[in-house]
């Protein structure tokens, strides 16, 4: 068995890469550690970059259909990792996931109808809907033992006949949640009783911490599987973000045939080549690196957790049940979200994302990304730590 090397610290400046290219433009400074966007500063595994080189070596890239190899790569994963049966047949492409979620809201609903997204949540949410010409409601998390929960007694009052749409993070980014069978279970008959079609966000699936399972939406039951679009991607759990190749998984014929029309009338849905191939090779052979990248993750989270608990009591700190992403609560400081911000970066020189981008719930709290050489980590933590006791 093959050992990874996560501690290894590979240079990503002068790559064109925005976690760290574009630090002046972000924090008006290059000199911060930037721990913010989700990408991690692991090196891409071995088995997809030897895939993508040995495809490249073949010096015509011109167009390509996905072969049989690349669909059974998809159910293989999907068995051993979620225990999720799939058919070739529900598998179709995006060029990313919120290139999806954007499409999916298009292609099944009409401008002016409502779509609820559940704040704190990936900032992209509210620009999928805002930009398509649907009316956002809010239907916010709330903090019970620590984690966020599904608000249901304020969801069942923001439901109108115009309501179509419930944008779901499975796994829950920032909060790090994973969902419990009982919570969607509750989720889904809501949905159903009001006609509620569900797109799940579940590019974080494969980044679960320890004793918790990931439960894909179309999982609950076949009347959930019929009501749901689910977008995957190999992109967050073996950093090949950059490849642009995204699944939706649509078990819905009727669904399935009215998403890929939309997808083919912008023709997006052949994608790149190496970007096939990448996620090819990935779930034909991910499992072992992917186990060890957790484990590494999990002794990051624990560094961390101990840091702020030893040194910077004030902030409290949501434990992760999935993502490289933590959560960090700063209310205690009394500063508003611009005036954190400003702080970390100028006085502590450490690049995080403002949690107010990620809507209610948001404010006085930032995101920090733990996907990087432990390192690193810790000599952001002390900058944080010096910064925040010498004010």
């Amino acid at each position: 068995m093959k050992t990874y090397n996560f501690d290894e610290i590979v240079p990503r400046e002068g790559t064109d890469c925005i976690k760290y290219d574009a630090r002046e433009w972000m924090f008006k400074t290059n000199d911060v550690l930037p721990l913010w966007v989700a990408d991690m500063d692991f090196r891409t595994p071995d088995f997809i970059v030897n895939a993508i080189k040995k495809r490249a070596e073949h010096e015509i890239y011109g167009y390509t259909f996905k072969p049989d190899s690349y669909f059974n790569s998809v159910i293989g994963w999907m068995k051993r990792r979620h225990n999720w049966d799939i058919q070739k047949e529900w598998i179709s492409f995006s060029p990313g996931v919120v290139a999806g979620l954007t499409l999916g809201i298009e292609t099944f609903s009409k401008p002016g109808d409502e779509v609820i997204v559940q704040p704190p949540v990936y900032f992209p949410f509210f620009d999928c809907v805002k930009g398509t010409k649907r009316k956002l409601i809010e239907n916010p998390l709330k903090i019970e033992n620590g984690r966020y929960t599904f608000d249901f007694d304020d969801l069942k009052t923001k439901i109108t006949p115009k309501t179509k749409i419930l944008m779901l993070c499975n796994p829950q980014n920032p909060g790090g949640m994973v969902w419990t069978k009982e919570e969607l279970e509750e989720l889904s008959t809501i949905c159903l009783q009001n006609k509620i079609m569900v797109i799940s966000d579940e590019i974080h699936s494969d980044l679960i911490f320890r004793e918790h399972k990931h439960i894909p939406f179309a999982t609950i039951s076949e009347e959930a599987a019929n009501n749901c679009v689910v977008f995957m991607a190999p992109s967050k759990t073996f950093n090949v973000a950059g490849l642009s190749s995204s699944l939706a998984i649509i078990p819905n014929k009727a669904n399935f045939a009215r998403y890929e029309r939309a997808l083919g009338v912008g023709h997006l849905g052949m994608g790149n080549i190496f970007g096939s191939v990448a996620l090819e090779a990935a779930y034909s052979h991910g499992d072992e690196w992917l186990e060890q990248m957790l484990a590494y993750l999990w002794e990051n989270y624990r560094l961390l957790e101990k840091y702020f608990k030893k040194n910077l009591p004030k902030v409290k700190v949501m434990k992760p049940e999935a993502t490289y992403l933590i959560w960090l609560d700063f209310t205690e400081y009394g500063m508003n979200d611009e005036e954190l911000s400003k702080f970390i970066a100028d006085k502590a020189k450490v690049g995080l994302n403002n949690g107010g981008r990620f809507g209610t719930g948001g404010n006085g709290r930032m995101r920090i990304n733990i996907g990087c050489p432990r390192s690193i980590l810790l000599k952001a933590l002390e900058q944080i730590g010096k910064a925040f006791n010498d004010k």
